[in-house]
């Protein structure tokens, strides 16, 4: 029987094939978006051959830590992420999701995905999914239920725990977004909105849960000197329910808890023996989020992202705006808000052993809409394979791709995703491993990275020689079971 025609053959790369396996040099045959044959020398008719000599093939990596939920609509061709390999997103991180937002204010954190003014509301996941269908991006797409998102859409007062009135509300939006096809629910009890939140809520509202494969990736209440408390507080909720769990951007903040990354990850690995638990991780020793003294405590320096009181101070550190204006930071902070800011509040030790765990996925956590972002949104997935694999040899590349790659898609059950091999989709990234590397600093952050060839989402050629090609064939990944 003759073999289908291939649309695209890429012959003779260095396959990663993301499952942790040694590489090895191969072809890949893709049919109709999808892998058809992965073999050493594949006599395939093909429409397009492309010839991968001296250079690597991977599945597309897979951002499982984002704030994209508006990018996707608002510039489709997500140049930060898939110029970087990237051809899958995980929305709705932290505890805020654009759905089922609606018309509700946008508080912070919440307005660091919808601006002031900005039309595009949706009340449903179900809404949100048939706009991005309709208007597909360049990647894909798996989205979480933010449970400060639900408190801010059901509640009167933010600053105390639900009533059970509110609590129903919330299972149902829950229930909702679980039919739509949202893959879990998120959690960010650092923040206001969710910090009057109890543990009993949070377990009730995600009781829509149980019994299913969602799960809860949480963003936990402390990073600091609490950071035992709560990764036990947020271990035990998804331990109650008997769902899969992540702990959301793991590190330890400030110069006091340097070092404590081996207690946290002994913790981690205690819980393993009896828990379904992960970690995602992004590669820097500076974190982003909204502006707050509470943060700016922490860090050794600060840098301003975005500023609505003070739009001029993007880019700018606090201290510096704090030195010329002849004021203490705390007030300065005051006259900068609502804003946004980079925190260098991290050590350089607990990144890389957190980042080495096995059960670590790589996220860039990266701000889309900022002014000034963090350069973890345009640089993550070429830092970790150029400067912490090749440099800083802290794992194998084969390892690194798996972090981004087969482990992401197996923990949150992106059938279908994360490998190469037949009857995968064709998400597929081709870089060259002795070049690839972050360009993006925190100086200049919207910087594409060097090294990444072109990339390849659904089998259609997404972005080549340095542009995006303005194919839009991205797909919601919907939880399917």
């Amino acid at each position: 029987m003759a073999k289908t025609r291939a649309d695209l053959l890429l012959r003779g790369g260095t396959i990663i094939d993301g499952s942790g396996a040694p590489r090895c040099r191969g072809d890949i045959a893709v049919v109709n978006g999808s892998i058809a044959a992965v073999d050493l020398s594949l006599a395939q008719d093909a429409a397009r051959v492309i010839d991968l000599e001296g250079l690597a093939v991977a599945p597309g990596f897979i951002d499982v830590h984002t704030h994209d939920d508006r990018l996707l609509l608002a510039d489709p061709s997500m140049a930060p992420k898939v110029s970087q390999g990237v051809t899958s997103v995980v929305v709705g991180n932290c505890g805020i999701s654009l759905a089922p937002l609606g018309g509700s204010s946008a508080v912070p954190p919440l307005n660091l995905l919808a601006n002031e003014g900005d039309t595009r509301h949706f009340d449903s996941f179900a809404q949100y999914f048939a706009t991005l269908e309709a208007q597909p991006a360049a990647i894909n797409c798996a989205a979480l239920i933010g449970h400060t998102t639900l408190r801010v859409v059901t509640m009167t007062d933010l600053e105390r725990p639900a009533q059970p009135h509110e609590i129903a509300a919330m299972q149902a939006l829950v229930r909702e977004g679980l039919a739509a096809g949202a893959i879990g629910v998120s959690t960010g009890t650092y923040y206001a909105p969710a910090a009057a939140a109890t543990s009993g809520e949070i377990r009730q509202v995600c009781e829509p849960l149980r019994g299913t494969p969602a799960l809860i990736a949480s963003h936990i209440r402390d990073e600091g000197e609490r950071v035992l408390d709560a990764m036990n507080e947020a271990i035990a909720i998804a331990h109650d329910l008997g769902v899969r769990q992540v702990l959301s951007h793991h590190k330890v903040i400030g110069r006091a808890n340097f070092g404590r990354s081996r207690e946290t990850l002994a913790l981690l690995d205690e819980a393993l023996s009896t828990h379904d638990v992960c970690l995602d991780c992004y590669p820097y020793a500076a974190s982003s989020t909204v502006l707050s003294k509470r943060a700016a405590h922490q860090a050794q320096r600060v840098l301003i992202a975005w500023s609505k009181g003070r739009p001029e101070a993007a880019g700018r550190y606090l201290d510096e705006l704090a030195a010329e204006a002849g004021v203490q930071t705390d007030e300065l902070i005051d006259t900068l808000q609502p804003a946004g800011a980079i925190y260098f509040s991290l050590d350089d030790e607990d990144v890389e052993r957190i980042l080495a765990h096995p059960e670590t996925m790589i996220g860039s956590d990266g701000l889309p809409h900022d002014e000034f972002p963090h350069p973890r949104l345009w640089g993550t997935f070429p830092r970790v394979l150029g400067h912490y694999a090749r440099e800083r040899r802290l794992f194998t590349l084969e390892q690194a791709v798996h972090k981004m790659t087969g482990l992401p898609a197996r923990r949150f059950g992106l059938a279908g995703r994360g490998l190469i091999a037949p009857g995968c989709s064709a998400d597929l990234v081709v870089f060259d491993p002795d070049r690839i590397a972050d360009t993006a600093t925190f100086a200049r952050p919207k910087v594409a990275a060097a090294g990444i060839l072109s990339v390849y989402v659904n089998g259609t050629a997404a972005w080549q020689e340095g542009r995006s090609t303005g194919a839009r064939t991205g797909r919601i990944l919907r939880r399917t079971h």
